[in-house]
């Protein structure tokens, strides 16, 4: 680490769960991002900025004027532009030391489970299930944490999955596949800042599963409301007959 990157990284060095050692991990990491959205947005951000060494950021979608209300990576310039390289561009503005690779299109069969297994932690920030399931049988495929966020109107999540860890549940023993798909942003709103509390949060678990600071709060379910500013943990258990990380397993994409 060079004189520039010690100052640069000061005050994570300062804290004593992370340090030199902590920051020098951040730094040999590489983080997939799935969604360059609401929750992409903080998440790339913060990481970039906190000097995780090599993003991987994945959204087919193009910015339009009405995501400029939330998604903070975005900018009046950057409509119809593809998401994921225009937040790549915000993380070098940020941080012109830090690798980020864009992915224009979806992320999606083989080229997924490649992506998931050159990350050391993926982050899920996309806005449907189908997605969502596809990235936890890869993550689980190939042994990865994931850091699964999700928001709309006033209220979010927040989870942790890690298969390193054979206690802990996959995004499936929480929310089970059905062919039933929720509502999104552009059907029901969403409040601007509530993005960036549940992105934030999703920032600071990688850092915590990447540094090896505090304890990553795999295996629980956070749930924020914004109208009455409440946080809540539920405890996950992982599920024994699971379809993709217990007895009735697959793992295809």
């Amino acid at each position: 680490m060079n004189d520039q990157e010690l100052l640069r990284y000061s005050r994570h060095i300062l804290l004593p769960q992370i340090g030199i050692e902590g920051q020098e991990q951040l730094e040999k990491s590489t983080v997939l991002i799935v969604g360059a959205g609401g929750l992409g947005c903080p998440v790339a951000l913060y990481l970039g900025a906190a000097g995780v060494g090599r993003l991987i950021i994945a959204d087919a979608d193009r910015v339009d004027l009405t995501n400029l209300q939330r998604q903070i990576g975005h900018h009046t310039a950057s409509v119809e532009k593809n998401k994921a390289v225009s937040l790549r561009d915000s993380v070098f503005a940020i941080n012109p030391g830090v690798k980020v690779q864009a992915i224009e299109f979806r992320l999606e069969g083989e080229h997924l489970q490649e992506v998931v297994a050159l990350s050391d932690v993926i982050v899920d920030c996309s806005d449907n299930f189908a997605t969502r399931h596809a990235v936890n049988r890869a993550c689980v495929a190939h042994t990865r944490p994931l850091v699964s966020g999700a928001a709309i109107g006033f209220s979010g999540q927040v989870a942790v999955f890690d298969p390193r860890n054979a206690a802990s549940p996959c995004y499936q023993c929480l929310f089970p596949e059905t062919p039933e798909e929720s509502l999104r942003c552009s059907e029901a709103g969403v409040l601007s800042p509530l993005v960036g509390v549940v992105g934030s949060l999703q920032a600071v678990e990688v850092i915590k599963l990447l540094s090896g600071a505090g304890t990553p709060a795999v295996g629980q379910l956070t749930l924020v409301d914004t109208l009455d500013a409440s946080f809540r943990q539920i405890r996950v258990p992982k599920d024994p007959a699971c379809a993709v990380c217990g007895s009735g397993q697959r793992h295809d994409a």
